[in-house]
């Protein structure tokens, strides 16, 4: 089967009245960022706080379409790569290139650069990265072969219905081999439709137009600049009083009732999040082995509560993976009824956990007193504070240790320097492989709490293979009714986020099922 290249580029957009308004040239985007990148490298990070700032920096083979609401299969676009098929057996993928594409230093871009970057993803190539975080996603990826500057092939040990995913995502661009690890950390050079024109760490960032980009009559921007706001409030308050064009993705139904109450003409697209919150025990800590006390924990959590804090009552969570309309694989809260701590009658769950504690020697006059990590920030702080508070029913004490995101990620790498956590996972995208592969796989470097089980294992192979679309989804939903049964790692609560922007910013369009596609802006526009 093959994709084509779209045709045409429209030139028409609506204006925030309905009539039909021309395209403007020109004007810059004010935006924020939470938190400095830690480097300006794609592929070395595992943040959006990197691939919000410097996705418009790069091109993907292939690419979610930015004026979708929705990443998935269905919305995949050309980038990099004017068309592509698949072999007959489905294990080799061939694209043909887009002709006369240049670096922002001026050297061309060829079918070479395609076969570095998954080189060194792969694990084959030196290019001084530092970190290799998805090299996971290509542990299926035989070889890339080249025929000349403009056909590239990836060859698969076997079939992968998600691998086009994988390109598309905003993790995914495109690396030049002439340029090292250390320049892309700093100063990257890319084909997008924008370059950098300064980074300064602890400050801000500033893009400028790439005026030899190879899509006419894009990108419609003179420049994006991003400031530095670390403060949610002060995000908040620049927004409110015009300094900012648009907030950073986190804004939640509090916020949002703020926003409007100060700026009615905003326009906000809250949705259902492809975002998790989880406990994740330290595999290696004493008070957490007996799989017992992890099973009254599980009992323990009251979801409708975390619910009604996170999400106003509109979200709830079942397993690991999106629940429905707004994803396609995962579980409803019926479907998990009979799943330890996924029962209606709390205190029924509660009376089971209690006595569990019991028989380990807990009770009221003996009780667990543990330290509960998570990052200082009030997403992560709010839902561990009632996580804490619900745990104290079953003879837990769980004192907040708090603290920076970069403190909890060398923690948690470590393994060895908290007892147990909660996390907000948000995965890529919205399919199976990632979300699996990394997280529970055995042996999988974000497998934090090493969970193993060589049946799921089997079960977590067999759907990334599966090519029948009902087979993959009743096997991805039996996968997540297993992980939750085992408390693998206990899921709290679903999130309701999204980003605000002011009436005159045109084909800013988020997609609701990822943090991390939709930032491009090659198609943004402002009509002031």
């Amino acid at each position: 089967m093959k994709r084509q290249a779209a045709c045409c580029v429209a030139v028409l957009a609506l204006s925030a009245t309905g009539a039909v308004a021309e395209t403007k040239q020109g004007g810059t985007l004010y935006l924020a960022l939470r938190d400095t990148p830690p480097s300006a490298s794609i592929h070395e990070e595992t943040t959006n706080s990197t691939v919000v700032p410097f996705m418009p920096v790069f091109n993907n083979l292939m690419v979610f379409d930015q004026l979708s609401t929705r990443s998935d299969a269905s919305t995949i676009k050309p980038d990099l790569a004017d068309e592509w098929s698949w072999s007959e057996d489905g294990k080799t993928l061939t694209m043909r290139l887009h002709p006369g594409v240049k670096w922002h230093d001026g050297q061309p871009f060829t079918s070479a650069d395609v076969q570095c970057t998954w080189d060194t993803l792969r694990g084959t190539r030196d290019a001084g990265w530092r970190k290799n975080p998805r090299k996971p996603w290509y542990d299926n990826l035989a070889e890339v072969k080249v025929n000349g500057d403009d056909e590239v092939s990836f060859v698969l040990k076997r079939p992968q219905p998600s691998f086009i995913s994988y390109l598309a995502s905003g993790f995914s661009p495109v690396y030049p081999c002439h340029v090292d690890g250390a320049q892309m950390r700093r100063e990257p050079i890319g084909t997008g439709p924008f370059k950098v024109q300064s980074f300064s760490p602890n400050q801000g960032l500033v893009l400028e137009r790439n005026s030899d980009y190879f899509k006419e009559n894009k990108p419609h921007l003179d420049s994006i600049e991003y400031a530095l706001i670390p403060n949610s409030g002060t995000r908040t308050l620049s927004f409110v009083s015009g300094q900012l064009d648009m907030t950073w993705s986190d804004i939640n139904p509090e916020m949002e009732a703020d926003i409007r109450n100060q700026k009615p003409d905003a326009i906000c697209d809250l949705a259902p999040a492809p975002s998790t919150g989880q406990l994740v025990y330290n595999p290696k800590s004493e008070a957490f082995k007996d799989p017992r006390i992890r099973k009254a924990i599980a009992l323990a959590i009251d979801r409708d509560a975390f619910s009604q804090v996170m999400s106003k009552g509109q979200v709830q969570v079942a397993g690991v993976m999106m629940p429905g309309p707004d994803g396609q694989w995962g579980l409803s809260p019926d479907d998990m009824a009979d799943i330890p701590g996924y029962g209606k009658d709390i205190e029924a769950n509660r009376a089971e956990a209690r006595a569990l504690m019991e028989e380990l020697g807990y009770g009221p006059d003996k009780r667990l007193t543990v330290p509960l990590m998570t990052v200082n920030r009030p997403a992560h702080v709010t839902p561990s504070t009632l996580l804490a508070d619900q745990l104290r029913d079953i003879y837990i004490d769980a004192h907040l240790d708090s603290v920076e995101i970069s403190v909890w990620t060398k923690r948690a790498n470590a393994r060895s320097e908290y007892e147990f956590t909660h996390w907000a996972m948000a995965p890529a995208m919205d399919d199976p492989d990632p979300i699996f592969f990394e997280n529970y796989a055995c042996g999988a470097a974000r497998n934090l709490s090493d969970y193993c089980n060589p049946d799921t294992q089997k079960m977590i192979e067999q759907q990334s293979s599966t090519t029948d679309p009902a087979e993959r989804v009743r096997l991805v939903r039996e996968i997540d009714r297993k992980l939750q049964s085992e408390s693998a790692r206990p899921v709290l609560y679903g999130s309701m986020i999204g980003e605000c922007r002011q009436p005159y910013v045109k084909n800013a369009v988020r997609a609701t099922n990822s943090f991390y596609n939709s930032f491009r802006y090659e198609d943004v526009w402002l009509d002031r």
